[in-house]
C-alpha cells in the first residue's frame, strides 16, 4: 500500500507495509513533533559533516551506458563537427552574427537587432523550444517540466502562468517527439524541436534575443514565423562560415595533439577506420590538415562528405558519388567498391555496408548528436555507439568541486529527513517541516546555478535526468568529453556499465 504526500508542487512518497488497519494505526503512532524533529536535524547535519567526500571523477573518463568489449570492434568509424574537430567559442559567435545580418539584409527584420549581442552563457544543449507557444524549457527524462527553467526570449516565466499553458506539468509525448519516419511530404510534424548539438546554439540564443527585442519594443510577431526566419538564416549561413573557418582555421578550431596518437594506435592494433560527416570536403580537408596533418586520408579506409545524415542512415536509394578533388566537382561513375584514398560523397549506409562487409557490433562509430549520429545506427544496424559530449568537461569540473560535493550530500540526506518526518504534530512541527523544504528548495537552486544560472546542468533537471540523458543513455554505448580520452584505455578494454541502483533496491543495498 502506498500514499503519496503532494506539497509545493513536489512528490514525496512514503510507504507503508502491512494492512489498512495497522497502516492507520501505525501513522496515528508515528506523528512527531518540533522537538523531536530538530533532534533528528541536528544528527542529519552532523552526520552529513562527518561524511568524506566522494572522490573526484576523472576528467578524461570514458563512461559506460551499455557494456562494450572492444576487441569485438574491428571498424571505427566518425563524424567530423564536434566529434574529431572541436571548435572553440569564437564558433557560435561567428553563427550567430552571420545569423543575425541574415535576418536584416534577407528577412528585413529592424536594423535594432544589429546591436544585439551573442550570450555564451544563456542556453545549453538538450532545451526544447515550442515553436507555437516560442517558449524555451528544459523537460526531464518523464517529459516533466523543470519548473525555473522556462524562458520567454531572455526572461523566466512565472510557475503559474507556465502551468496555466500547458495545463500540466507533464508534456505530452506527441507534443514533443515527431513521428519516427518521416511523412510523406517529408516534414516531421512536431511542436517542439530540441537543441541536441552544438550548432543549435547561436541558433536558439539568436531567436531568444530577438523574441526579447520584440516584446521590449512592444513588437507584434508569430513566434513560428520567427522560429523558422532565424532558423533558415543561421542554417543557410553555412556555407559562409565554412569559407571563413578555411580562411583561418586556427581562429576557430582546438588543436588536439593527441588525435594523431589515438589513429596510430588504432592502426598498430590493425582496426579499420572510416569518416562519414554531412559537412563538404574542402572544409574538412582543411581542418584534419590542422588536426591530423597533410596525410590524414592516410588513417581511413573510407571517407564520405555530405553524407546528409540522418538520411544517410535511414534511406536505401541514394547512389554513393565519386568526389573530384582537382576539379571539385561529383562524378557520374556507378561505385560498386570503396576504395582508400577516394572522397566519396552522400549514399547510403546500406551501400556502405555492402561494399565493405562492416556489419553490426563489429563497427562503433563516434558522433555528438544522439539522434542524427546515433539513433538509427544503433537501432536499425546493430552498430555500437560512443558520443562525444564536449560539455561534458564543464560537467565532471563543477561536480568535483567540494562545496558541490557538500550539497549534494546535504540535499540527499534533507530530502531524506523530509521524507521520514511529514507526518507532524501540530502547527509548530508542521512550520518546522516547511522550513526544511524551503532550505531544500534553496539548495537544489544553487546546485542548479552553478552549472548554468538559468537552466543548470545538461544531464540533470533538479533531481531526475534530463530528457537529453535519457536519449542520449539510450543511444550511446559510451560517452566521454573528447574522442582521445580513448587513449586512456587498451584497444582490448572493456566498458562495464555501473551497476545502478533502483527504488527498490534502496533498503537493502544503503541501510
Amino acid at each position: 500500500m502506498s500514499s503519496v504526500i503532494r506539497r509545493d508542487g513536489q512528490h514525496l512518497a512514503r510507504r507503508w507495509l502491512g494492512s489498512s488497519t495497522s497502516c492507520s494505526t501505525d501513522l496515528a503512532a508515528s506523528k512527531v513533533s518540533r522537538d523531536r524533529m530538530r533532534r533528528s536535524y541536528d544528527m542529519m547535519l552532523e552526520k552529513c559533516k562527518s561524511k568524506k567526500l566522494p572522490q573526484d571523477v576523472n576528467a578524461r573518463g570514458v563512461f559506460a551506458c551499455n557494456e562494450l568489449d572492444l576487441r569485438e570492434v574491428q571498424v571505427y568509424g566518425f563524424d567530423y563537427d564536434y566529434t574529431l574537430a572541436c571548435y572553440k567559442p569564437s564558433m557560435d559567435y561567428l553563427l550567430y552574427k552571420l545569423g543575425r545580418d541574415m535576418l536584416i539584409k534577407k528577412h528585413k527584420y529592424p536594423e535594432g537587432i544589429a546591436d544585439l549581442e551573442y550570450r555564451d552563457d544563456f542556453a545549453v544543449r538538450g532545451l526544447h523550444y515550442d515553436i507555437e507557444k516560442g517558449l524555451l524549457l528544459k523537460l526531464d527524462s518523464f517529459l516533466q517540466i523543470q519548473l525555473g527553467a522556462v524562458y520567454r526570449g531572455l526572461k523566466p516565466v512565472p510557475d503559474d502562468e507556465v502551468l496555466r499553458l500547458y495545463k500540466n506539468r507533464i508534456i505530452p509525448i506527441a507534443y514533443v517527439e515527431a513521428p519516427y519516419k518521416h511523412h510523406h511530404d517529408g516534414v516531421r510534424r512536431t511542436k517542439m524541436v530540441q537543441l541536441a548539438d552544438l550548432f543549435s546554439l547561436p541558433e536558439m540564443g539568436l531567436l531568444c534575443n530577438v523574441t526579447e527585442y520584440f516584446l521590449q519594443n512592444h513588437i507584434d510577431f508569430h513566434p513560428e514565423i520567427l522560429f523558422r526566419d532565424v532558423k533558415n538564416s543561421v542554417q543557410s549561413c553555412h556555407p559562409i562560415m565554412h569559407k571563413l573557418v578555411v580562411e583561418n582555421v586556427s581562429e576557430y578550431l582546438e588543436s588536439n595533439p593527441d588525435l594523431n596518437q589515438y589513429f596510430d594506435r588504432l592502426k598498430a592494433a590493425d582496426k579499420k577506420m572510416f569518416l562519414v560527416t554531412n559537412s563538404p570536403f574542402h572544409f574538412v580537408d582543411k581542418g584534419m590538415r590542422f588536426l591530423v596533418g597533410d596525410d590524414w586520408k592516410s588513417y581511413f579506409d573510407v571517407v564520405i562528405v555530405q553524407a546528409r545524415k540522418p538520411r544517410f542512415f535511414t534511406e536505401e536509394s541514394r547512389p554513393l558519388r565519386i568526389y573530384d578533388e582537382k576539379n571539385e566537382t561529383q562524378l557520374w561513375d556507378r561505385v560498386t567498391k570503396v576504395e582508400k584514398g577516394v572522397i566519396y560523397l552522400e549514399g547510403t549506409v546500406k551501400q556502405l555496408q555492402d561494399t565493405t562487409g562492416w556489419r553490426g557490433h563489429q563497427v562503433l562509430y563516434f558522433g555528438d548528436h544522439p539522434y542524427s549520429d546515433l539513433a538509427d545506427v544503433t537501432l536499425e544496424h546493430g552498430w555500437r555507439t560512443g558520443a562525444i559530449i564536449k560539455e561534458l568537461a564543464h560537467e565532471i569540473e563543477t561536480l568535483n568541486h567540494p562545496t558541490f560535493k557538500r550539497n549534494a550530500n546535504w540535499l540527499q540526506m534533507l530530502t531524506a529527513l523530509i521524507e521520514d518526518h511529514q507526518n507532524v504534530d501540530g502547527p509548530e512541527a508542521e512550520a518546522e517541516l516547511d522550513a526544511w523544504i524551503q532550505e531544500r528548495d534553496r539548495l537544489r537552486n544553487e546546485i542548479k546555478h552553478v552549472f548554468n544560472e538559468q537552466f543548470g546542468s545538461v544531464f540533470r533537471t533538479y533531481h531526475n535526468p534530463t530528457y537529453f540523458s535519457r536519449r542520449l543513455f539510450r543511444f550511446a554505448d559510451i560517452y566521454m568529453s573528447s574522442i582521445t580520452n580513448l587513449l586512456c584505455y587498451s584497444p582490448t578494454h572493456t566498458f562495464y556499465p555501473r551497476r545502478g541502483v533502483m527504488p527498490h533496491e534502496y533498503m537493502s543495498y544503503f541501510m
